[in-house]
């Protein structure tokens, strides 16, 4: 296609067409990290092709994987929508109902960034921070001790004294998975606490100790979208959040970015992989579904087209980094290729 039509509003979302003769259009839920990139894609295929427009909606990527498995038919949704890895166990519900082969079609990466109050102090963050300030226990003088810190100073004195108001993505978010694993879990075996636990509990209690947070409404979690967590800051001008770095870079008029282990997030840096905080993005489609809902196929190509997910397309403009494999994943995808067991 060399001559795309563009008239796409960021967030010109189709669920606000959901009434539309359903089954005439492909039907997307899940991740909200993803949702403004389905979004784009969606509507760009409408004016582009002769399908309607696709339907994509939110929801947390846990609960879009949910709904690719509740089973096969005009019923059911086409493609999840992911900022983490489907799960063996979002795999044993599909299998259970009936869906035996899903596509997964990772469509480029993003940055997990930690943000506040435009006009607020600077932040400059390790992972120990972060653990430090928001988990149920720390270390102190070398022992696990309940967590009683107050500011951000009293985790870290190089950090500014401001009360620690933490917005964390809820446990349904994709994004919650990777901030656990690439900053919680990363925290805690920086500061010691790892170790502390695994003596204690052993090695699988242990490790899920350090992922306990604390209950004293310093550490709130977001079950809605970035937005959500855009007007909390707004309203709490302490406040730190978590976000996409999509999200960020559209509300810099807004909000200031911390580093992370010395990096300031950006699609450089974590092209680069110096960021430690990114993850890839993902879709999952559901193969019975292709050749039977009118445009999906077209749909998944149109999405991991270089038009659409290469380096100069809209996507990359919005805050994606592009896939350096994205060749590979588009040749996939015309091969209707099914993911295989997980890794």
């Amino acid at each position: 296609m060399n001559a795309l039509k563009f008239t796409v509003s960021a967030f010109a979302l189709a669920a606000a067409a959901g009434a539309a003769n359903a089954r005439e259009q492909v039907q997307v839920a899940g991740s909200s990290t993803v949702l403004p990139y389905a979004a784009i894609v969606a509507e760009a295929f409408g004016e582009n092709f002769e399908f309607p427009t696709p339907v994509v909606e939110g929801g947390g990527s846990g609960a879009g994987r949910k709904k690719l498995c509740e089973g096969v038919g005009e019923n059911t949704i086409d493609v999840a929508n992911s900022s983490s890895r489907i799960k063996q166990s979002d795999i044993d519900l599909c299998t259970q109902n009936g869906v035996t082969e899903i596509m997964e079609v990772r469509i480029g990466y993003d940055g997990i960034v930690f943000a506040s109050d435009i006009n607020g102090a600077e932040f400059a963050f390790t992972p120990a921070d972060w653990y430090n300030a928001l988990a149920a226990e720390v270390m102190k003088d070398g022992a696990l001790v309940p967590n009683a810190a107050k500011t951000w100073a009293d985790v870290n004195p190089a950090l500014p004294a401001q009360d620690i108001l933490a917005f964390i993505p809820g446990t349904k978010h994709g994004t919650r998975e990777v901030f656990d694993v690439k900053v919680l879990e990363e925290g805690c075996k920086a500061s010691g606490a790892e170790e502390a636990f695994i003596a204690a509990k052993g090695e699988e209690d242990g490790k899920k100790a350090c992922l306990a947070l604390r209950t004293d409404g310093v550490s709130v979690d977001i079950d809605g979208d970035y937005t959500e967590t855009l007007a909390r800051i707004a309203a709490n001008k302490n406040g730190i959040g978590v976000f996409g770095l999509s999200f960020y870079q559209n509300n810099t008029d807004k909000l200031q970015v911390a580093t992370m282990d010395g990096v300031t997030p950006s699609v450089e840096t974590i092209s680069s992989g110096d960021y430690p905080v990114s993850r890839p993005l993902y879709f999952y489609v559901k193969k019975a579904h292709l050749g039977v809902i009118p445009g999906l196929k077209e749909y998944i190509e149109f999405f991991v087209s270089d038009d659409m997910a290469g380096p100069d397309g809209p996507l990359a403009e919005y805050g994606l980094v592009s896939d350096p494999e994205l060749a590979a994943t588009q040749a996939a995808v015309a091969a209707e290729t099914p993911m295989g067991p997980l890794e």
